[in-house]
Order: structure tokens, then C-alpha cells, then sequence
């Protein structure tokens, strides 16, 4: 690994020299491009004279342009790396305003005293800025999130911000995401291949290594985490200030926050200047286990016959005792029955063995399965899971990809990311163990095993209110 590391940085380091040593050339190029074109002024040749300034123009302005900002990037001083934005308020507006006004004035009048007052405007422009950059420079901010967040349920997030200085405080400081980038895709400059002729690449018998001007792969567009801003009035030196802050998720899935920004308008409100603070925070949301509908419709159905395959399961006659009602007819002793007068069942000694699976069977995309009835089953896996995880029963559970362990955990944070993707159903290689399965799948009835059918509930993803068992 470490290896690897030495490997990139020098890697970088080489890059880093070439477009060092691009740029050299590049100036020393524009430099006796200016100088011919001085040369050829003085021998009265304006045609030499323009083409040599142009040049020198151009070539000066590609260096500034590809060289210098990734060069300017690479300095490892912490106030060249810090990163502001700026945004004027309406009082700025307002001030720079007066400030033109008046300078407008001074300019034709000549009235010293009128430069006297634009001057002290601006001096007021650049305290403010000052100011403001040492109230945000020093400040540290960590971000505490929960460890389990459920989709539409509330959570409470810690936000605490440190002011690391020794001597000043710091006033009125909001942190809130940093601003959007405007929407374009990005460009560069790429590796690629510059091949005869067009075609496959199996026809081509002339091929040759090009750069290719294109775009970069977007990045998913992950949710954010945090939408609105936590205002700190006053912060003192070597101090700290803590806020909570209630974040709601109205979706399943993952969430990520790639910075923040620590903003001010102080002292004279002239600005609002944010530091952006590389500061990434992943949460990831499981699906809503609130019963709905369809859980309340099938929850009993799903308890009566898994108490009745859970009793069926047994070898050893534990005892004789008296006929319930939701005793399966099976059971009757009808010899105890007839001794006594009265309904008798056996109860076997495995009565206590609680094995319940279920059983996600993500559908393909060509089964038609619409995207609200696909999260609906979703949630309803997930609100299923989570009640028979409180009861006194040992739970499993199978779906296509899951590798987790029977935690029931790591099954919803399966289903917080499950998408329908192609493949062959689960049912087709699913094992028929001691465990009673609950299966949600989209496969028509008569796809189905029947050797699953004896032991298995089943709720069928294209309606979820069409359920058998």
C-alpha cells in the first residue's frame, strides 16, 4: 500500500514538473515573440510587427490559462488554500452606491475633501474584509450523526463549531451548505486513441495514442444532508459552541454532504463571506418500517400460519392439553378426546423452535412492476423484518446480492440501496430448509416451487394487497 502512495505522488511530482517546465517554454517563446515584434516596429514592418505581438499575446494567454491555475492549486500554504465566496447584501449595494457617487463627484469637481471621504468608503470596504476572514479563519467544525435513520421518521443531529484562536472571538457565524455549483458538464483534456479508419476497432490498422477533449464522468447525484443554516451569535476564544439540529429523510437511501460552508456578514454586513470546509458526512436511510396498510392486512394471516407450521414441526409428544381455537384440527388426540368428553391436541417439544426467513425477491425490470408498488414492497419487507426482529423469534432472511449476516441491521441497509435489476429469481434456487418463509416476489403463481408452497406466506409485488399462502 505504501508503495502504491509513493507511486501516485510521484507520479504527481512528474506532472506537476512538466507543466512547470511547459510554462518556462511557453513564456521564454512569448518573451521573443515581443521581442521580434519591437524589432520589426523599429524596421517599420507592421504586418511582422502585428502577427509577432499576437503571438506573443496568445502564447502567454495559453500558459495563464493551462498552466498557472493547476500550478497555483498545488501551494501547500494554509491561507493560499483557504477558500472564500462572496455575496453582497443589499447594504453593500447601497454603500458602494454612495461610494461611486461620491467618487463621481470628486472626479469632477476635484474637491479633496470628496477624495478624502471615497477613500475612508473603501477603507471601511477593506476592514470589513479583513475582519470577516479573521472571524472565519480558525474555526473547526465537527458534525455528529446518528447511527440508525429511518426514511420519514425525525432524527437530532449534533452540529459543533470550535474556535481554535487564542485571543479573539468569534460573532456571528452561520453554517449552512456551500452553494451549488452552476449545472455544465466539465471538460478535459483526456487519454484516448486516434484510429483508422472509423469503425470497430477490430477493422482499424492504424491506431495511435491521442488526446481527446470530453467530458468527465458525472458524479451520482447523491441527496444532501442538510438544507438550511445554524446561526452562532458569539463564539469565545478557545471556546465552543454545540446546536442540534432535526433532519428528516423522506426517502430510503444514501445521502451524502460533500462540504460545508462557515458564513458571516460580519462587522458591517457589507458581504456575506463563507468558508468552504471540506468536511464529507455519508448518512445512509433505511426504509420507513411505519405498518401501513397491507401490514396490518397480512400480519395476522402471517402469525396463524407460522404458529400452526411452527406446532406441525415436532416428533416428540410433550403433552395432551385442552383444544384452542386457532389449534390446528390436525392435532386432535381423538383418543384423549373420547376418554374425556372434551377436544384434545398435542403439543410436541419443538414446539419453542421459532425459524422464521423472509425471503425479498427483487424483481427484473421486464416484470413490470411499477416504482410505487416497488417501494411499497420495500417498506413492507422492511416493517416485517423489523417487527418479527422484536419477538421472540430466530430471523433470517435471503434476497438476490445480500451477503449480510441475520442482522437485522444489515438487512435494511440492504433494502435502503436495493434497486430492480436483472437476473433469474431467487425462488428458483432457494433452499427449503426448517425455516417458514415470508416471500414478497413478482413471479406469477405458477412459476413458483411446490416445494415452497407448504411452507411459505407469500405477497405478491404487482399488487400488494393480493397475498396466499
Amino acid at each position: 500500500m505504501l508503495s502504491i502512495l509513493k507511486s501516485a505522488l510521484g507520479q504527481v511530482e512528474r506532472e506537476a514538473w512538466v507543466r512547470f517546465f511547459i510554462a518556462v517554454a511557453g513564456l521564454s517563446l512569448a518573451f521573443a515573440a515581443a521581442i521580434f515584434s519591437t524589432v520589426f516596429r523599429q524596421e517599420g514592418n507592421v504586418v511582422a510587427t502585428a502577427i509577432s505581438a499576437s503571438l506573443a499575446l496568445l502564447i502567454a494567454g495559453g500558459v495563464a490559462v493551462t498552466s498557472v491555475p493547476y500550478l497555483a492549486r498545488r501551494v501547500a500554504l494554509v491561507r493560499m488554500r483557504d477558500a472564500f465566496d462572496y455575496d453582497i447584501t443589499r447594504e453593500g449595494m447601497v454603500y458602494l452606491g454612495v461610494a461611486l457617487a461620491i467618487g463621481v463627484a470628486a472626479l469632477n469637481t476635484g474637491n479633496n475633501l470628496l477624495f478624502i471621504v471615497v477613500a475612508a468608503l473603501l477603507s471601511g470596504v477593506l476592514v470589513s474584509g479583513v475582519a470577516s476572514a479573521g472571524v472565519l479563519r480558525g474555526l473547526e467544525l465537527e458534525i455528529s450523526l446518528p447511527a440508525h435513520v429511518f426514511a420519514g421518521k425525525s432524527v437530532i443531529s449534533r452540529l459543533k463549531l470550535t474556535n481554535t484562536r487564542l485571543g479573539a472571538p468569534s460573532f456571528s457565524i452561520s453554517v449552512a451548505p456551500p452553494r451549488r455549483k452552476r449545472a455544465g458538464a466539465k471538460r478535459r483534456w483526456q487519454r484516448g486513441v486516434w484510429a483508422f479508419p472509423p469503425g470497430p476497432p477490430e477493422k482499424q490498422w492504424l491506431r495511435f495514442p491521442d488526446l481527446v477533449w470530453k467530458k468527465l464522468p458525472e458524479s451520482p447525484d447523491l441527496g444532501r444532508i442538510f438544507a438550511g443554516s445554524v446561526y452562532f451569535p458569539y463564539i469565545p476564544a478557545r471556546g465552543q459552541a454545540t446546536a442540534e439540529v432535526e433532519l428528516k429523510f423522506p426517502h430510503r437511501g444514501r445521502y451524502v454532504q460533500e462540504g460545508f460552508g462557515v458564513a458571516t456578514r460580519f462587522p458591517f454586513s457589507f458581504l456575506v463571506k463563507t468558508r468552504r470546509m471540506a468536511l464529507r458526512k455519508e448518512v445512509l436511510v433505511y426504509p420507513s418500517v411505519e405498518p401501513m396498510d397491507e401490514f396490518f392486512e397480512i400480519l395476522p394471516m402471517i402469525t396463524g400460519e407460522f404458529e400452526a407450521f411452527v406446532r406441525g414441526r415436532g416428533y416428540d409428544l410433550y403433552r395432551i392439553r385442552e383444544y384452542l381455537p386457532e389449534d390446528s384440527a390436525r392435532h386432535v388426540d381423538w383418543k384423549a378426546t373420547a376418554k374425556s368428553g372434551a377436544l384434545k391436541v398435542r403439543e410436541f417439544t419443538r414446539e419453542d423452535e421459532r425459524k422464521l426467513r423472509i425471503v425479498f425477491d427483487n424483481p427484473a425490470p421486464s416484470s413490470g412492476v411499477v416504482p410505487q408498488a416497488y417501494e411499497r414492497a420495500v417498506a413492507l419487507a422492511a416493517s416485517l423484518a423489523w417487527h418479527f426482529a422484536t419477538e421472540d423469534t430466530d430471523l433470517s432472511f435471503a434476497a438476490p446480492g445480500y451477503r449480510g449476516a441475520p442482522d437485522i441491521y444489515d438487512f435494511l441497509a440492504y433494502l435502503a440501496l436495493v434497486e430492480v435489476q436483472e437476473g433469474g429469481s431467487l425462488l428458483e434456487t432457494l433452499q427449503v430448509t426448517d425455516d417458514y418463509n415470508v416471500i414478497l416476489t413478482a413471479q406469477p403463481r405458477g412459476s413458483i416451487p411446490t416445494a415452497l408452497w407448504a411452507c411459505s406466506y407469500f405477497v405478491f409485488i404487482e399488487n400488494p394487497g393480493e397475498s396466499g399462502g
